[in-house]
């Protein structure tokens, strides 16, 4: 990826790509339970499926204990009562014991009636509408995040700042300044009060989002400034906090992935991962595992604990990657190419299940990510001709083509219904899902009062009544 500084250029160079000889390692492991099938990563089946199961299953168990009960009877002899009334449950003397037991199946176990299938629910699809234009940086914002509570957002830009604004109304809240050059990347907490912005002044930054100034230290001398953090020997491109917060990864220009102790404020770990420039970096859910991506068209699964590299991942042509992210399980890994393709991987078996097309991305590091709304799962994505587009997960469908900036757009960040973009034209544009009932409620309201006007007045005015579907 160019950095912040370049990306400002009308036009920037392109990337420099060298192929290599590197292979899926055929003797790495990874844990077994990472691997499934390339669905999988959908989040779970809704409540109402699962009722259905169950009522299948009581059924099923109604069946057994009627047929069961059935057996009992016919095997133990009735008495006949002393008085003249017969009891229910007397068997008259010129029935057979098999009428009578199937008389008696009958009026004990009714045959229970099967459900109604429920037609199975079209997917939800993303209508993202643009709703806020957030402009106060003086150069290209290289990328922005949301923070986890979905509250707040981050910008980085290549004029040096970081700025954090209100995700709901859009107001700027703080501008972070101690950087000496662009910053390329943000990374936010899992609790959301603190940010990890990376420059090309090769340092990282750790920022106390309530105070704006530098975190502080938790141990020795407690309430000081804590230093930058400082050991690449090139520019800072991508950062991602683990899960639990208390170990940052960060990749760079020189080619090397670094892990690092966030309350202490030291370097953990230092990777050799690439023979170019680390593009991408993500955690997978559990923090167990890391993946690291460069321009050598290398993907990397590493054990975070351990350092070792348990995968290499590499595609037949070798195209450059440019981002990377662990699908919301992390059975998967998600590549963005710089061949205008979206790859994402079973790192387990090193093989490629889905391919996403339809963007344009041959010379920027665009990012993208996951994305779950209302219980579906899509991709979304950055495009060169300033677009945002989201695909189905499974079916590669393109669900909503967005416009978005004038010139490139670097980064797009989802938080359920909220939206947020970063662009070469210096801006931030937040957009919001807009539900199809919401969208044409006046529509529907009055399509289903002409309806009923129509039936009460027309020629079945005398027959029944009038029923206004919800």
């Amino acid at each position: 990826m160019s950095s912040p500084d370049e990306l400002a250029r009308d036009t920037p160079p392109p990337y420099k790509r060298r192929r290599t000889g590197d292979t899926p390692s055929s003797g790495s492991s990874s844990p077994d339970v990472l691997a499934g099938n390339p669905d999988d990563f959908l989040p779970p089946r809704r409540l109402s499926q699962r009722r259905a199961g169950l009522s299948k299953k009581s059924v099923r168990r109604s069946r057994s204990a009627s047929s069961s009960e059935s057996r009992t009877r016919s095997q133990t002899p009735v008495r006949s009562s002393p008085s003249p009334t017969r009891s229910p449950r007397s068997r008259p003397r010129s029935q057979s014991p098999t009428s009578s037991n199937q008389s008696r199946s009958d009026s004990f176990s009714p045959e229970p009636q099967q459900p109604t299938p429920t037609p199975p629910r079209e997917p939800l699809k993303p209508n993202y509408k643009a709703r806020l234009a957030l402009h106060g940086h003086a150069k290209a914002v290289s990328q922005v995040r949301i923070s986890p509570n979905g509250r707040f957002i981050a910008s980085a830009s290549a004029d040096a700042t970081v700025k954090i604004w209100d995700a709901a109304t859009g107001a700027h809240m703080d501008t972070l300044v101690g950087h000496m050059a662009g910053v390329s990347c943000v990374a936010w907490t899992p609790d959301s009060n603190t940010l990890a912005s990376g420059s090309d002044d090769k340092a990282i930054r750790l920022w106390d989002r309530v105070t704006g100034r530098p975190k502080t230290t938790a141990r020795k001398s407690a309430g000081q400034e804590m230093a930058p953090l400082r050991g690449h020997h090139n520019y800072i491109h991508c950062l991602a906090f683990s899960p639990k917060g208390n170990i940052l990864a960060s990749g760079s220009y020189d080619e090397a992935v670094f892990l690092w102790d966030v309350r202490a404020g030291r370097l953990m770990r230092s990777l050799p991962a690439h023979s170019d420039p680390v593009a991408g970096i993500d955690f997978c859910c559990d923090g167990t595992l890391v993946v690291s991506c460069s321009t050598d068209g290398l993907i990397r699964v590493w054990d975070t604990s351990t350092g070792q590299c348990l995968r290499t991942l590499v595609h037949e042509d070798n195209p450059a990657v440019s981002n990377v992210c662990f699908s919301p399980n992390g059975r998967f890994v998600l590549a963005f190419n710089l061949d205008n393709c979206i790859r994402l991987w079973d790192y387990v078996s090193g093989s490629v299940k889905k391919t996403y097309q339809g963007h344009r991305n041959e010379k920027f590091s665009i990012g993208g990510c996951f994305a779950i709304l209302n219980g579906e799962a899509f991709v979304a994505s950055a495009s060169e001709d300033g677009d945002v587009i989201l695909w189905d997960v499974k079916n590669k469908e393109v669900l909503q083509r967005v416009q978005g900036h004038k010139g490139v757009c670097f980064w797009v960040d989802v938080h359920g219904e909220t939206m947020v973009t970063a662009g070469q034209d210096g801006s931030i544009r937040v957009y919001r899902h807009i539900g199809l009932s919401e969208e044409v409620n006046g529509n529907v309201c009055l399509s289903v009062y002409v309806e009923s006007m129509i039936v009460f007045y027309g020629e079945k005015r005398a027959s029944a009544s009038c029923s206004i579907p919800s």
